[in-house]
């Protein structure tokens, strides 16, 4: 796992997914639904009232498969821009069904797609750009941590 304390150096890790989708959140702030369905991220209800109270962005993906992620100090070209409260400051990004979720959560490294950061506690600006297989992810500090999605966000 790496720890990320701000995007002042590049970190770069690679995940695969099966649902088509990258999850970025705080452990903390969706440790809520540990208890729901597996797949309780799939019903674009319950995915936009957790996207717009900040506590989890869904990015569906064009394709399954693997996609390489860096981590970048700022983005100019974004796709996705969007607020993340990050209470516990341990943020998974990786694969939609590493989503906590059926009593599962994303806490042994062996069995998960993705990487759990370390960024200190707060809110952030979210941006991310896909191209291609290549997804770049900035954290910009914010004083917002909530959206107003009317619809879940697409890239590519």
């Amino acid at each position: 796992m790496n720890t990320f304390e701000r995007p002042d150096t590049n970190t770069s890790f690679s995940f695969s997914t099966d649902t088509a989708a990258l999850a970025i959140f705080d452990m903390q702030a969706i440790h809520h639904r540990i208890t729901d369905t597996p797949d309780w991220w799939t019903i674009p209800e319950d995915e936009l009232a957790e996207l717009n109270q900040g506590n989890i962005v869904v990015c569906h993906l064009p394709a399954d498969g693997t996609y390489d992620v860096q981590l970048v100090q700022q983005l100019t070209d974004t796709q996705v821009r969007c607020h993340l409260h990050i209470p516990s400051g341990q943020i998974f990004i990786g694969a939609g069904e590493d989503i906590p979720g059926g009593d599962l959560q994303p806490d042994d490294p062996t069995v998960v797609s993705g990487q759990i950061i370390t960024l200190p506690p707060g809110n952030y600006e979210l941006s991310v750009h896909l191209n291609d297989h290549k997804i770049q992810i900035s954290f910009i500090p914010a004083r917002e941590h909530h959206n107003s999605q009317i619809d879940s966000i697409r890239l590519g």
